[in-house]
């Protein structure tokens, strides 16, 4: 049974920082595309950050500079390190493994609110 259950969300204040984290079970998980996609209300599911097998990353232009994503594959884990919040990145977000040959899988999501 494959799990991605993602922690580290919360209230956090304009300027203020927090560190997600995705832990993984069910999946050669160093095999994976790992990536934090965001989707506040009434908005589409939009991808954040993505570290492919190899260590490569991506960002979306809002978080260059302010996101770090990273991986574990000693813990099966990738985070997403999250500093200077503003008010817009206030959504819920959700992890995913990504396979050229398997199906993804979704984490449930975390709550992130950043108050002004």
């Amino acid at each position: 049974q494959v799990q991605l259950v993602e922690s580290g969300g919360g209230l956090v204040q304009a300027g203020g920082s927090l560190n997600l984290s995705c832990a993984a079970s069910g999946i050669s998980f160093s095999r994976y595309t790992m990536a934090w996609f965001r989707q506040a209300p009434g908005k589409q599911r939009e991808l954040v950050a993505a570290v492919t097998t190899s260590g490569s990353t991506n960002y979306a232009d809002s978080v260059k500079g302010r996101f770090t994503i990273s991986r574990d594959n000693a813990r099966n884990t990738v985070y997403l390190q999250m500093n200077s919040l503003k008010p817009e990145d206030t959504a819920v977000y959700y992890c995913k493994s990504e396979h050229p040959y398997f199906r993804d899988y979704w984490g449930q999501g975390t709550q992130v609110t950043v108050s002004s």
